[in-house]
């Protein structure tokens, strides 16, 4: 594993090149994802970018690469779309987000999905460019990041309604054992391809937290604790099968990261015992760049797990200046004494482009941001 302690979520802004095509894509539905047999050129563009930002990623000690998900269009929805039984479609509307001035921001519309056959993990995409960045990494770890199996039930059966008499699902639970067997099919392959890490990201744990004005809770609902219960044992169910394969499993958790816009609040104390207690994974990468996360106790119900680290999400990649350094050590230093120094890392609270349009900053911007933290990280775990 990686020696860094810093770590990047995974998302790195697209160069024009490759925007040139992503943005067709988003306007497109007569199209077939990987979307290579529909774009003269597209395919060799976006090998060419992969490579050149794994190069890059090396140049700045980045020592656990992904391809900088140059490959997908949305963080979460390419992985779906590259199942065996989905069909992607435009929608009347995108996904709602704050603006900057605190009122709704609407998503591009290509988020759509129909299930139109028995859903299979076989085959997928994903594992080719996990190959071919693998095969450029000059022996650093490679990780891929796949949208977590409880957010994708949640949006397919809970907002989308993907099973019915008039579904490929007759139920809801068809639905869930479907999507498990697709998921573990992936996994399977991955593993056997050479893949060692998988990160899961996932955006909605704090939709649980009921004083969160944007939460399921906002809509009347009372008691989630059925549905929250399925949510972690549908990660777990994910999570142990990949421990299983003797893959490290880790997962991401933010808010939302849209061209530097967030989806929701919520903090981390509402939902700690659950959500951070219960679930299996190895590494939590937790997004605590600002005070919407709440305070850093929330940690402890992560203490007496000897063989689980914590990547704390201080610095910002929604921003185009450098992060302020005393708060970061401030919170590093309360950090640590809760989880020991040797199972905390440091990184942004969320990729730099979570969906191809990116965050608002440059390239220059972002490296800079990027070498800070790899400084922070270096000087205060050397020193401490």
């Amino acid at each position: 594993m990686g020696k860094s302690r810093f770590q990047l979520v995974g998302s790195l802004l697209r160069p024009q090149s490759l925007l040139d095509y992503k943005n067709q894509i988003e306007q497109r539905e007569d199209i077939t994802y990987p979307f290579y047999a529909d774009f003269a050129g597209y395919e060799e563009t976006e090998s060419k970018a992969i490579s050149q930002i794994i190069h890059d990623q090396i140049d700045h000690q980045i020592d656990v690469l992904t391809d900088g998900e140059y490959s997908k269009s949305m963080w979460h929805l390419d992985f779906i779309w590259g199942l065996q039984g989905i069909e992607r479609y435009i929608a009347d509307h995108g996904y709602q987000f704050k603006d900057f001035d605190g009122d709704s921001f609407e998503t591009r519309k290509d988020i759509g999905i129909r299930i139109v056959a028995p859903l299979s993990g076989k085959n997928h995409h994903f594992l080719e460019i996990f190959k071919k960045t693998a095969a450029q990494a000059q022996g650093h770890d490679v990780k891929i990041t796949v949208w977590s199996i409880a957010h994708a039930f949640t949006e397919l059966s809970v907002f989308d309604g993907l099973f019915g008499t008039d579904q490929v699902y007759k139920t809801k639970e068809e639905l869930k054992a479907g999507l498990i067997n697709a998921y573990k099919e992936f996994l399977t392959e991955y593993q056997a391809a050479g893949g060692k890490i998988v990160q899961f990201d996932d955006c909605l744990w704090e939709l649980f937290d009921s004083s969160n004005k944007d939460s399921f809770f906002a809509e009347g609902n009372v008691d989630l604790i059925d549905l929250a219960n399925e949510f972690v044992a549908v990660n777990n169910e994910i999570a142990d099968f990949g421990h299983e394969l003797g893959l490290q499993v880790w997962t991401h958790n933010c808010r939302g990261n849209y061209e530097s816009r967030h989806a929701s609040g919520g903090t981390y104390q509402a939902i700690a015992e659950k959500f951070l207690g219960e679930q299996h994974y190895d590494r939590f990468f937790l997004e605590w760049d600002d005070e919407r996360a709440g305070d850093l106790s929330a940690l402890e119900v992560l203490k007496d797990k000897e063989n689980v680290e914590v990547v704390l999400g201080l610095l910002s990649s929604k921003t185009n200046t450098l992060d302020d350094e005393a708060r970061v050590l401030q919170y590093l230093d309360k950090a640590s004494t809760i989880i020991p120094k040797e199972r905390l890392f440091l990184s942004h609270q969320c990729g730099f482009a979570s969906c191809d349009s990116g965050n608002n900053l440059t390239f220059d911007e972002q490296w800079a941001k990027i070498d800070q933290g790899q400084k922070i990280a270096k000087d205060y775990f050397a020193n401490n």
